[in-house]
């Protein structure tokens, strides 16, 4: 296979952009420019890479395989140039993807140990669901993500090869209710309580299920407010609106007038979190976010 390191780039290109229009864009080229080294990319593989779709381009499978070891190829391309010139390595830029639980505390933290242990990192985040975040990672939009799962704990999504993934940390999914009225002074809840609460949840979407109603719940819960936002669902519970669901690790960042409640009479629902990347050899910035996030979770 005869690849130009130009092509590769234009390949990882397209997969961050989801168009040869917003490729051509970025890379300074023209849009023809990009579909002529498109189409040189895919002869020379002998493979479509390339799903061509009214709204937009998303890899194929094989162009998925091409452009894990294109980021690798292109990581050790750049890093010969910088030897030979003896330029001094700048910053180094990571696209984090995490899941909205993990914002609150979780990313401050490892931003925290990041700029101690790793300056030249840089970090820009986005925030979407599991399913969502897997996606971009298969795109090459995101470096590295932040998921969670529940049980049984299955891969992130059902592509080969799978994504590689570190766990973080197991969590246990709270009910957060106001410090005062039906629940006041408890530490704990049972499972047969919850169905008369009023809830407070974030909406169901076709990537993810109703966030903040106990599981098995739904369909039986009284869904009073809906709001995405940790924020907005912890306060409009501080007012004594309602409860919600809240992971454990969470609880640093509970407002006043909010307690977390055990759940008795169902079997524990644990939430695990996860670092994702694409499989094969990390970057070394890669690898040091994916510490700084992990060493968050130790004692």
């Amino acid at each position: 296979m005869d690849v130009s390191s130009a092509s590769l780039r234009v390949l990882c290109q397209i997969a961050e952009s989801g168009s040869f229009t917003a490729a051509a864009a970025q890379l300074g080229y023209t849009q023809s420019a990009v579909s002529r080294q498109a189409v040189a990319l895919e002869r020379s593989a002998g493979a479509t890479l390339f799903e061509r779709r009214t709204d937009g381009v998303r890899l194929t499978q094989p162009g998925l395989t091409l452009l894990r070891h294109a980021r690798t190829i292109l990581e050790s391309v750049d890093a010969a140039g910088r030897d030979l010139t003896g330029e001094a390595p700048g910053t180094e830029p990571v696209r984090l993807g995490l899941v909205p639980s993990a914002g609150p505390v979780l990313l401050p933290a490892a931003l925290a140990r990041l700029a101690r242990t790793a300056p030249l990192v840089r970090v820009t985040t986005r925030e979407g669901t599991t399913p969502s975040l897997a996606r971009a990672l298969r795109t090459g939009s995101i470096d590295v993500a932040v998921l969670t799962s529940r049980p049984p704990h299955r891969p992130p999504d059902g592509e080969s090869p799978r994504l590689h993934t570190t766990t973080v940390q197991d969590t246990e999914l709270l009910v957060a209710a106001p410090a005062t009225g039906t629940f006041a002074g408890r530490t704990s809840v049972h499972v047969d309580e919850l169905l008369d609460a009023p809830w407070i949840a974030a909406p169901a979407s076709s990537a993810e299920s109703l966030l903040g109603v106990w599981p098995g719940l739904p369909g039986r819960a009284r869904i009073v407010h809906s709001a995405r936002d940790w924020l907005a669902k912890l306060h409009l519970v501080a007012g004594g609106f309602g409860v919600t669901t809240i992971p454990e690790g969470l609880a640093p960042v509970v407002p006043p007038g909010v307690i977390s409640l055990s759940v008795q009479g169902a079997p524990p629902e644990i939430r695990r979190v996860l670092v994702a990347r694409l499989p094969g050899g990390a970057t070394p910035a890669i690898t040091a976010v994916t510490e700084a996030i992990t060493s968050t979770a130790r004692p």
